[in-house]
């Protein structure tokens, strides 16, 4: 059964897709540039996924499966290519998801990120938060933030992951990576362990609950830098929804908190480009005195203003700036731009004078690609 599995993963490698999708009674489906596709007519039974998990999990990790109805992992096909894993129960019986894990970490100029990621990389204490939603490349931009520091301080890292993704090996600094489940029980335990344990950076892989944001909050206010990820918008929700966490009692402590300690906030969305392929449109809000002020003063609604306003002096920049370099950059259409603006009508606006450049064709846009064509022999799967 794991070589049918692994029929399929290679299949996803060779047309350039992000994520296998595996329902039971549905036809296999992969994702490419962001599009959903049938892998042909392939359907997959609930128990030839049920033989695949038992196939591919340990007795330990079945159990826990069958019990908790849903279970989070690392696949490895082989030396270069890794997955991370998640089988769940639905309606229909058992499902699972397997999203490819680059092996090579890129860099922050070969992600072609701001430049004031770079700077937020280099910060030595405080809360940097990457959000954004499901697939929106955030793992990846906090991969190449901790490669940066790793390439260049002396710094001792540790991460606590569910699971791990990104592998990082020793280079300037000490790497420990811990994976929840592998490594600790939780989250928790593994972030009160990080704090006697000598860090000068922690990675949270994701800040779920309330003991995770408060260790987070302590940990950044004790000295230390500390990166995480939430599944918010923009900068504004993601202050929202971190002081919304905590009871109305404790949130003015909680605003005033994050007023001092949150230095960043990267938000980023994945749009359609010109050739086909996707780009990060990247919103970076950075602590400043203006910033801090408005946290404090629960004036959060002033924010996204004071991001725009203060591009070119602390190159900070709302999404809307991130669309317009990267249509002037001849990356997007303009027809995308008005898609993903945070206010349409504002952006006609900013667009006008400009002058209209003619809808660019995407010469993926009319082909049929539901069907691909690998060529590997089917009895290879017998």
């Amino acid at each position: 059964m794991e070589k049918k599995l692994q029929f399929y993963l290679k299949n996803l490698i060779h047309n350039g897709g992000s994520d296998l999708h595996l329902k039971s009674g549905s036809i296999i489906r992969l994702r490419v540039n962001g599009d959903l596709l049938k892998l042909g007519d392939r359907v997959i039974t609930h128990e030839e996924l049920d033989g695949i998990a038992k196939a591919i999990l340990t007795s330990e990790q079945y159990e826990t499966l069958t019990t908790t109805k849903e279970l989070d992992a690392t696949y490895i096909l082989d030396e270069d290519n890794r997955f991370r894993l998640n089988f769940f129960y639905q309606m229909d019986g058992l499902s699972a998801v397997l999203r490819i894990i680059p092996v090579k970490i890129l860099t922050i100029e070969e992600l072609q990120l701001p430049s004031v990621i770079t700077e937020l990389s280099n910060l030595h204490r405080g809360l940097v938060l990457v959000t954004g939603v499901t697939g929106s490349g955030k793992s990846t931009t906090l991969a190449a933030m901790l490669n940066h520091i790793n390439s260049t301080r002396k710094k001792h890292i540790i991460t606590v992951e569910d699971p791990i993704e990104f592998v990082h090996p020793d280079k300037q600094s000490l790497v420990s990576q811990r994976g929840v489940g592998q490594d600790t029980l939780s989250f928790g335990n593994a972030l009160k362990g990080a704090l006697r344990e000598d860090p000068d950076i922690i990675l949270i892989g994701e800040m779920r609950d309330l003991e995770t944001i408060e260790i987070a909050l302590h940990a950044a206010n004790t000295g230390h830098l500390v990166f995480s990820t939430l599944h918010t918008l923009d900068a504004k929700e993601t202050i929202n929804r971190v002081i919304g966490m905590f009871p109305t009692e404790e949130q003015n402590r909680i605003r005033m908190t994050l007023a001092s300690v949150l230095e960043g906030v990267v938000s980023q969305r994945l749009v359609k480009t010109v050739d086909g392929k996707r780009a990060a449109a990247i919103e970076v809000m950075k602590l400043t005195p203006r910033i801090s002020e408005l946290i404090e003063q629960n004036r959060d609604y002033e924010i996204l203003d004071t991001i725009e306003e203060g591009k070119e002096i602390y190159g900070s920049q709302s999404f809307d700036q991130a669309l317009l370099e990267l249509y002037h950059a001849n990356r997007i259409t303009e027809e995308t731009v008005y898609e993903h603006a945070t206010n349409a009508s504002d952006m006609k606006l900013k667009l006008q004078g400009i002058g209209v450049k003619g809808k660019e064709e995407n010469s993926n846009d009319n082909k049929n690609v539901d069907i691909f064509d690998l060529k590997i022999d089917e009895e290879d799967l017998e």
